[in-house]
């Protein structure tokens, strides 16, 4: 089955309508600072606010700034910032300037920064960056991460603040004479306008190539999916280089509404917090991976106790990691008695690939979960229904029909299929649209050669299947497990792993292995606070006993290590292949 909904459903005169009628980015920021000047962006993190005129004069005088600098269209800009007013004043100045914006990740950790200087390197050569910005209270980091480039200058970096004074801040950039270049009097749909890097969970980040009218067209989804309006209140504590964070935010800008952009320490450090911030400054939309609706749970086990009011959220999208039926059951229940709707909870799906948004529930709908039987899903990739408490149910959350512009197909995962896989078959999920990238950009500079079908859809190497229309996610075809030639899913093995008592916060990854004896295992890593000898004994023969239990296999190995080990994304979601080639085990 493929699924289709065409860009022309787009009703004329919606906000969403209004989002791709503007033609850039920097254009539809500059319609809706004219419609909607006074409204501001809070950022409760650092203190700093920013109106929508200001974001807008800001990058405008760094589009001058730029083009007096050089820069000229097409260039990429790389952009280093935490959540912080220069993030945006950066993305609009640069696509002002006719350039294309290269957010670049900070570091997730203290433990790594070799790495990830290599990493930022790498980016930087691939994306043929010779200037980065870098903003907020990251820019006193500065020098720092000029010498993490190169060491032979040919990347520049310089604060945002530093480029616009050093350079000059005439809007004009035209008329002076020493100018590097004029402003373009236009920006073309169809011109690159970011480099996404992808969150890396199963391999290097590659930059994923996206044009204005991709950008637009995906923000048009999402804001047209759950019908939003200068009505709500969006709130963001994502970072704003993850696809996630990006886009949510612009969506909401884009509609007019008030934002509030939290940093994502203060979400991680103090989520109960974050949930009261957000009720108070009358928050309706928020974006978040599954694992921080658990910690609201942990943090916020008595809502109603604690006078909170939820009745107010209206949107909780819940992506960028898979979804877990218990994880939704749990929050419905401790949230639900404080007014939050079970219809305010959408499990969604999406990738930098596709400017976000693939797949939404339909607006006012309840989660929708399928039990199925989990040996029959990973061995022969099909789904057959079983009760919720049968021993080998594994369950698994619809994410809807796709957003508008998007096409969606499961394929057969044989070699050389190409067809529509029937319902209730696993197979690769694949997706073309208007807000579908045309491509990555690589070390080799060529597109990888299996990232399109030969008829022009983009592999997402997600596993899933469909049932009447509605998307299931299985997995991730990198990261299934194969003993014996039989085929496991990690999730499956964690899923039995993570309530052993002694797992810290319930995290654990689980991922294919080679045993001393040169067979095939599958390997259970699982952060722990426990130090005594005796008692890590224990929590090793319980997590081997419980997924072997599971999933009826012998060949485990299980390791443990300390909390906050397991490697991340930017988004927060576990990188089980990194933890297999990175982390040490005690």
């Amino acid at each position: 089955m493929v699924m289709r909904v065409s860009l022309d459903e787009v009703v004329p005169g919606t906000t969403a309508a209004a989002a791709l009628a503007a033609g850039s980015v920097h254009g539809a920021l500059a319609a809706v600072a004219a419609r909607r000047p006074a409204v501001r962006i809070d950022f409760p993190s650092s203190g700093d606010s920013l109106s929508y005129r200001e974001l807008v004069e800001r990058g405008d005088a760094l589009a001058a700034a730029l083009a007096r600098g050089g820069v000229r269209p097409g260039a990429r800009v790389g952009l280093l910032s935490e959540n912080a007013p220069d993030f945006l004043v950066a993305l609009a100045g640069v696509s002002r300037a006719g350039a294309v914006t290269c957010p670049l990740p900070l570091p997730t950790s203290t433990r790594d920064l070799t790495g990830y200087a290599a990493r930022l390197a790498r980016a930087a050569a691939v994306a043929d960056i010779g200037l980065v910005l870098v903003g907020g209270r990251t820019a006193r980091l500065a020098s720092r991460f000029a010498a993490a480039f190169d060491a032979g200058g040919a990347v520049r970096v310089v604060t945002v603040t530093e480029y616009t004074a050093s350079i000059g801040t005439d809007a004009d950039a035209s008329t002076d004479a020493d100018a590097g270049g004029p402003l373009p009097d236009e920006v073309p749909p169809g011109a690159p306008a970011l480099v996404q890097f992808t969150s890396g969970s199963t391999a290097a980040p590659k930059g994923v190539l996206l044009t204005h009218h991709n950008i637009l067209a995906g923000l048009a989804a999402i804001i047209d999916g759950v019908g939003l309006t200068e009505n709500d209140g969006g709130g963001i504590w994502l970072p704003l280089f993850h696809d996630m964070g990006l886009f949510g935010a612009l969506a909401g800008i884009l509609t007019g509404m008030p934002m509030t952009v939290w940093s994502p320490a203060g979400f991680v450090k103090d989520p109960a917090g974050w949930l009261t911030d957000f009720l108070r400054r009358g928050g309706s939309i928020a974006p978040m991976p599954n694992f921080a609706y658990d910690y609201l749970a942990d943090a916020v086990p008595a809502p109603v106790q604690a006078g909170l009011d939820l009745s107010g959220w209206r949107v909780a999208f819940n992506g960028a990691e898979p979804v877990s039926p218990a994880s939704v059951d749990r929050f419905l229940a401790i949230f639900g008695p404080a007014g939050f709707s079970p219809a305010a909870m959408m499990p969604v799906y999406g990738m930098a690939e596709a400017t976000l948004a693939v797949t939404f529930p339909p607006r006012g709908r309840a989660p929708v979960s399928r039990w199925v039987d989990r040996d029959l899903l990973a061995r022969r990739g099909i789904a057959v229904d079983v009760a919720p408490d049968d021993p080998a149910a594994r369950g698994l959350v619809g994410v809807g029909r796709p957003v508008r512009a998007m096409n969606v197909r499961v394929t057969g995962t044989s070699p050389g299929a190409t067809g529509p896989a029937p319902d209730d078959q696993v197979g690769e999920i694949q997706i073309r649209g208007e807000a579908v990238t045309g491509g990555y950009l690589t070390e080799s500079g060529a597109v990888p050669a299996d990232a399109f079908t030969a008829d022009g859809w983009l592999r997402t190497g997600d596993l899933g299947l469909l049932r009447d229309g509605e998307l299931f996610v299985t997995g991730r075809a990198k990261e299934m497990i194969i003993v014996r030639g039989v085929n496991y899913y990690p999730h499956d093995a964690e899923d039995a792993a993570r309530d052993v008592p002694g797992v810290h916060r319930r995290r654990c990854v689980a991922y294919a292995d080679i045993a001393p004896d040169g067979t095939e295992a599958m390997t259970v890593l699982a952060e722990t606070t426990l130090e005594d000898d005796a008692a890590r004994d224990l929590l090793t023969t319980g997590i081997r006993t419980a997924v072997g239990a599971a999933l009826g296999l012998a060949e485990i190995a299980v390791h443990l290590v300390g909390p906050d080990a397991l490697p991340r994304t930017s988004s927060g979601k576990f990188q089980r292949l990194a933890a297999r080639d990175a982390v040490p085990v005690a």
